[in-house]
């Protein structure tokens, strides 16, 4: 049954558990379903809404004024242009406000609407986001039509209907087809995005699980030649590249399910010492990789102000994190060492294999959008493969 709601409702977001939440529809029109996630960055949001690691998510923004700094074409952290490989839906309290910003060349409501991002304005995200902190993510369904006639019924029953991202595998979607090389820095003003360097120092190999440009940005600026490979790629192909690293990249979806082609190529990886370094999914799945499990987590951590302590200089940094999975701490074999731990909530956020060059954070170091506190670790990278070298 087709129902019409109040007047000047264009936007609907239809949860499971059958609560409706009434705003202005942004963005393109039409319905999608996903997993609703909050987060609380206050800028980024276009990198946000391109990082392969919200496929099949809704992202709630938690601060309430978006849209003022546009977007642009130098933003995007997804490698490819279609927006079925990142966030299925955007949630806002106010209706994102026109550009003002020397680098903007869209709108975001514009931009989103090309994309094929659906949006929802003008509802109550901090009770919304109290909703996800006590229950968890819901499973939802994000709709606009600008006539302002929804089937209610119809979009509560698909958000019961689907599955939910625990058991999907996203990272093949996500990723690249076929290898190829990354060529670009990160970015100064007013230079912009930083050339490679004439000859590489290091050779690097990307598991693309749904990479974002910055983490590869990250590794050109340390001086590598940075090849992107498939999620599917044997070990026996990346060695036979003769890599001095490996970075397991960041992705959507659950990492026991990508693992499942993935954990025994990452193990191999392991065992022949090249140096590897993982990233979120990439992190998730290093863990399963020397045994350790992952959970679901009930509200994920999604932002750029998360506290995470380096346990091995006992370090604070304020990071950007993105991610519902997490590795149990209680599941590490010896000889893999907990090397880091969110300060909110005490969950695992990095390890190290002891007598291995082989590290990974559950954080996002490159980040874009965030805090470049753990940039570092790149260059901790680049260490473990001069080492390697001798």
């Amino acid at each position: 049954m087709t129902q019409t709601l109040l007047p000047g409702v264009t936007g609907v977001l239809a949860l499971a558990d059958g609560t409706i939440l009434q705003g202005i529809g942004v963005g393109a029109t039409g319905a999608a379903v996903g997993e609703v996630c909050f987060n609380t960055a206050m800028t980024g949001y276009q990198e946000i809404l391109t990082d392969p690691s919200y496929m099949a998510q809704i992202v709630a923004f938690t601060f309430p004024h978006m849209g003022n700094v546009g977007t642009n074409v130098e933003d995007l952290e997804q490698m490819s242009g279609s927006a079925s490989t990142a966030a299925r839906g955007a949630i806002f309290r106010d209706v994102p406000t026109a550009p003002a910003n020397w680098r903007a060349d869209s709108d975001l409501q514009g931009w989103m609407a090309r994309r094929g991002v659906i949006g929802l304005a003008g509802v109550d995200t901090r009770a919304l986001t109290r909703a996800i902190r006590e229950k968890g993510m819901p499973n939802a369904v994000i709709a606009y039509a600008p006539d302002g006639k929804f089937d209610l019924e119809a979009l509560k029953a698909k958000a019961r209907a689907w599955g939910g991202i625990e058991g999907l595998d996203l990272a093949k979607d996500a990723s690249c087809l076929q290898p190829f090389v990354y060529e670009e820095g990160l970015y100064s003003w007013p230079e912009g995005y930083a050339k490679p360097a004439e000859t590489p120092k290091y050779d690097v190999v990307v598991m693309d699980y749904g990479v974002k440009r910055n983490i590869l940005r990250s590794l050109v600026s340390i001086g590598a030649r940075v090849t992107v490979v498939p999620a599917s790629t044997t070990a026996e192909e990346v060695l036979a590249r003769k890599p001095d690293g490996v970075l397991l990249s960041n992705g959507p979806g659950d990492p026991a399910a990508t693992g499942e082609y993935a954990v025994p190529e990452i193990r191999k990886l392991v065992e022949s010492g090249v140096p590897v370094f993982g990233i979120c999914l990439g992190h998730q799945m290093m863990a399963l990789a020397l045994g350790a499990r992952t959970v679901k987590m009930e509200q994920g951590h999604h932002g750029a102000n998360h506290p995470v302590k380096d346990l091995t200089t006992g370090k604070v940094e304020i990071v950007s994190m993105n991610h519902g999975f997490t590795v149990d701490r209680d599941s590490l074999p010896e000889p893999v060492k907990e090397s880091h731990v969110s300060l909110f909530d005490g969950t695992n956020a990095g390890l190290e294999l002891q007598g291995r060059p082989v590290f990974s954070v559950q954080h996002h170091p490159e980040a874009s959008p965030g805090p470049t506190d753990s940039l570092y670790l790149f260059q901790r990278f680049a260490d473990l493969m001069d080492a390697k070298k001798g």
